[in-house]
């Protein structure tokens, strides 16, 4: 096997399926030498995922960073909807590496963002960028990632954030009946249980049993059948020939919410070089994004808002963003560490 100087593996574990990927600073991060995408539930442990995935190629690895759907401690992470209890020590001495790095995977997938261009990004507004100025990134899919870049004099960093977890503060009166309805049912009413898949399924129930919107009997059934809902209420609502109701009342609140959360954190961290759109939601839903409402909501900041009206934003479609940014930080750490 062969060792090519700066080449580390990359990893972005999923519930669902995990990708791995081979980077050197040779090739460059935009194309990986190697790269494949498994079912995570086929593997007991992680690293036999990965010693199959190398077992493929004859290039010799010694250095992995992987993006994890879950928080990491310690180096120490039990990953989200999988038996997997990853440590880095154990996982170098496992798998024979010098080093292993774990990493949040929203943090690998905002430390993407200053390799993007191009065809990896859609612009919703394109603002003024500040080319030095802050960075924020809000990714609904499952639940709600949130993370945020700075600079640093010489590139940006970029830092974790559990802000999706933060209580939900509604905009409007119906946004407050919407808060009511979820807190008579739950503990704590985070953005996470309103501006993500779990978000979408909340605010449909809201609407059919706290709002009396009606539910035409073949919704109901095709939501029932469904393995997800989120994607026949986004298709109903955006049916230009026959839109549903209750889904675009759905999709309407959802943007809305969207918004107002994502002009909130271009306020928080001042974000003049952009606000960033990941997740798998966003890239799925462009055109809904772009009608008005989502905007609308992200620059109501009262006094504030000719500040946020010129904040760009933008949608990231790159499908491999976690894996490059996970090479990225370890490069950046390698060579730090010369």
């Amino acid at each position: 096997m062969v060792e090519t100087p700066e080449t580390v593996l990359a990893g972005d574990i999923g519930g669902t399926k995990t990708s791995l990927a081979i980077f050197s600073r040779e090739s460059g991060l935009r194309k990986p030498l190697s790269e494949a995408t498994y079912r995570s539930s086929n593997y007991e442990v992680f690293s036999d995922m990965v010693r199959e995935f190398l077992s493929g190629t004859d290039i010799r690895i010694s250095h992995a960073c992987i993006g994890v759907a879950g928080p990491v401690f310690r180096g120490r992470t039990k990953v989200t909807n999988l038996p997997w209890v990853l440590d880095e020590a154990e996982l170098e001495r496992d798998l024979g590496f010098r080093s292993v790095r774990l990493m949040n995977d929203l943090l690998a997938f905002a430390n993407s963002v200053p390799l993007l261009e191009g065809d990896d990004l859609s612009v919703i507004s394109p603002g003024e960028r500040d080319p030095e100025g802050a960075r924020a990134v809000i990714a609904p899919g499952t639940g709600l990632g949130e993370a945020y870049l700075t600079w640093d004099g010489t590139d940006f960093r970029a830092y974790p954030s559990e802000g999706g977890h933060s209580d939900f503060a509604p905009a409007d009166r119906f946004q407050a009946d919407l808060f009511g309805y979820l807190k008579d049912r739950m503990e704590h009413v985070s953005y996470e249980k309103v501006c993500s898949g779990i978000g979408i399924r909340n605010i449909y129930a809201f609407l059919k049993d706290g709002t009396g919107i009606d539910e035409p009997s073949w919704l109901a059934e095709e939501l029932y059948l469904a393995a997800d809902p989120v994607p026949v209420i986004f298709r109903h609502a955006s049916d230009k020939g026959h839109p549903d109701g209750i889904c675009q009342k759905t999709v309407s609140l959802f943007l809305s919410i969207l918004g107002s959360a994502a002009g909130s954190m271009a306020l928080h961290f001042m974000a003049t070089g952009g606000v960033y759109l990941g997740g798998g939601i966003p890239p799925r839903i462009l055109e809904l994004l772009q009608n008005g409402e989502f905007m609308d909501a992200f620059k109501n900041k009262g006094k504030m808002s000719g500040l946020v009206s010129g904040i760009p934003v933008c949608v990231i479609r790159s499908p491999g963003a976690a894996l490059r940014g996970a090479a990225r930080c370890l490069m950046k750490e390698m060579r730090h560490g010369e």
